[in-house]
């Protein structure tokens, strides 16, 4: 049943079939069940050919092509992608991932900060604010989406074993880069968002439809926090490589 609404983006429908499927171009590909999602720029390609992944699938679209890596380390396989940024792009991927086999899922990216907060810093979501597009085609109507416990206690489990500092947190999921207005950025830190990047709230939606664990972390980059002076620091670059190889000690630990 269409749940109507007069906004477009608040109509769900609940029950019908799809007429696109997520296999519909990978048919006979079949995926290791822990997947790391990583927005880590050159690194994740880096780490791919030093650890002589070999490449299950791409992902063609129209402007990139994006790398299903499969690492064989330890005693199972874990996937490892870097889809393209934004909510709409990385949700297509996550389906992708989930219809081929993918159960357990980590993402980790950097984050842009609204409270003052020194850059490099990690956060883990306990939740994602709504206000992207693409959650509203997986899930119901409402303001925020709840990341998976089990997937949140496997990384709060590696970063205490790692004696890693970190908060858990809102983060505020929006697709306008470009229209993070001062008196928004005030109301959604009022409201208890931290952190804002452009992908959680889509990603955690899709693999609630979808039956799979999905879970995040971010590390600070930008700072927001000062609404009279955008400060791009460093764009979290210090981080990329800590934060992939912490992502894959979660996977290989989330049981």
């Amino acid at each position: 049943m269409i749940i109507k609404n007069e906004i477009p983006i608040l109509e769900y429908d609940d029950a019908s079939k799809e007429v696109i499927s997520p296999k519909q171009d990978v048919e006979e590909l079949k995926l290791p069940k822990k997947c790391l999602i990583a927005f880590l720029s050159e690194c994740v390609d880096e780490y791919a050919k030093a650890h002589n992944a070999t490449i299950a699938e791409e992902i063609i679209t129209f402007s990139h092509v994006v790398k299903i890596y499969i690492l064989h380390e330890g005693d199972e396989d874990i996937c490892l992608i870097q889809p393209t940024i934004g909510s709409a792009a990385a949700v297509q991927a996550l389906d992708i991932l989930i219809a081929c086999g993918c159960e357990k899922i980590i993402a980790v990216g950097s984050c842009g900060v609204l409270a003052d907060l020194p850059e490099n810093a990690f956060l883990v979501p306990t939740k994602a604010l709504r206000a992207d597009g693409t959650s509203y085609h997986y899930l119901p109507a409402s303001r925020y989406v709840e990341l998976d416990e089990d997937a949140i206690k496997a990384i709060e489990r590696c970063f205490t074993k790692h004696e890693l500092p970190f908060v858990t947190t809102t983060t505020w999921t929006t697709d306008g880069f470009f229209r993070e207005t001062k008196d928004m950025v005030k109301y959604r830190l009022e409201e208890g968002c931290e952190v804002v990047e452009m992908e959680c709230a889509g990603m955690a939606a899709c693999a609630k439809k979808r039956g799979a664990k999905f879970g995040q972390f971010l590390f600070t980059a930008d700072s927001l926090a000062n609404v009279h002076e955008y400060d791009t620091r460093d764009w979290g670059l210090a981080s990329h490589e800590k934060a992939l190889l912490l992502g894959l000690e979660v996977l290989r630990e989330f049981n």
